[in-house]
């Protein structure tokens, strides 16, 4: 999970290419693998490109070394990558910000150890955080009864007044979309190794056959 992660942070400083051939590998044997580390890097890469220097000591070497696991948290009931329409709010207080709100079918949820979770601020401001899952208002929902790919991890988050400190907001507030897509364009090579890896097992499979 470090092969995307720069050097200065543990990781192998690899980039697109080094991704994807690492999730085509996985993928040709086990989707849910490929699948679940492929979400590592939507969890992960907000923190890369967004974080300050304090937020990538702090998280990106525990990340590189597998120590915890990263989640990406966009999509909700009413708004996949339509992400204008997310109804999850952030609550500007003193030390910070509350946040409410429930995302949908989120890879990695049920193991993982911080989300990067994204909110409207003051009902507006579409804006990044850092949100461990240890923290008090954080929840998962049952995992979800999929079709294929049962290996990975997928469910629900639930934020109920869970207190993020100003510490842990991701990037400009208001510019979370600016994250956002950058990561969901990063995905999509991703998930083209992955379906690729698929299409390769299966032909190989049917030739033998």
């Amino acid at each position: 999970v470090g092969v995307y992660i720069p050097e200065e942070y543990g990781g192998l400083g690899g980039g697109i290419m080094e991704m994807c051939l690492v999730v085509e590998e996985l993928c040709r044997v086990d989707g849910a693998a490929g699948l679940g580390y492929a979400a590592c890097g939507l969890g992960t890469f907000p923190i890369i490109i967004g974080g300050t220097e304090e937020q990538k000591k702090k998280y990106l070497p525990r990340l590189a070394a597998g120590e915890i696991i990263a989640a990406f948290a966009l999509t909700e009931a009413g708004a996949g990558s339509d992400v204008a329409n997310i109804k999850t709010t952030a609550e500007e207080v003193d030390d910070g910000f509350v946040l409410n709100g429930t995302k949908q079918f989120i890879t990695n949820a049920g193991f993982a150890d911080l989300y990067t979770v994204y909110a409207k601020v003051d009902g507006d401001g579409f804006t990044a955080f850092i949100v461990e899952a240890a923290r008090e208002g954080v929840s998962t929902g049952s995992e979800e009864h999929k079709m294929g790919i049962r290996g990975s991890s997928t469910c629900s988050v639930v934020l109920q007044d869970a207190r993020i400190p100003e510490a842990n907001l991701l990037g400009e507030r208001g510019k979370g979309h600016v994250i956002a897509f950058n990561i969901l364009n990063v995905g999509r090579f991703k998930l083209g190794a992955m379906t690729t890896a698929g299409a390769k097992a299966s032909v190989g499979v049917a030739t033998e056959y």
